[in-house]
């Protein structure tokens, strides 16, 4: 499944924000992955998720797999579009 979202957050993709996204991910049994521009990463990644350095305004896409996708993309695209 995935879901394309705009980041709203007035300063991007901060280190709260992606404390938040990983931990909304990592309650999900299922393989989650966020895509940006020509990057890849884990969205049960800190590391992974700060080194994308996302501005405001800009798209990305959540990929997962898994019986609980959907409620994870869901999940999670709430947290971005905040």
């Amino acid at each position: 499944m995935t879901k394309d979202i705009t980041l709203k957050s007035t300063v991007g993709l901060h280190a709260s924000l992606a404390v938040k996204i990983v931990q909304a991910a990592s309650k999900y049994a299922v393989d989650i992955e966020l895509h940006y521009e020509d990057k890849v990463v884990d969205l049960k990644s800190i590391l992974g998720l700060m080194s994308l350095a996302i501005p405001k305004g800009k798209n990305v896409r959540i990929v997962a797999t898994g019986s609980h996708a959907e409620e994870a993309i869901n999940d999670i695209a709430s947290i971005i579009k905040q």
